[in-house]
């Protein structure tokens, strides 16, 4: 489905493009649109939103009980 990985998915970020923050969901195309673009959502819900992907800044540390089992 063109969706590309990136190591923020799922984390709490800033979109620098608008002061929010929110959820990081996805980073896909579009509609008809080559460009990807990132998909938000915010923390409490609600209406998701896109940005630039390069407006992606200062994400929510991980939290240690969502670290991968060693």
């Amino acid at each position: 489905m063109l969706h590309r990985d990136h190591p923020w998915l799922g984390r709490e970020v800033e979109d620098t493009a608008t002061g929010r923050r929110g959820t990081l969901r996805a980073i896909a195309p579009e509609g008809n649109s080559p460009h990807p673009v990132a998909w938000l959502i915010a923390s409490g819900g609600g209406t998701e939103w896109t940005t630039d992907p390069m407006a992606l800044a200062n994400p929510a540390p991980i939290a240690p009980d969502a670290l991968p089992a060693s």
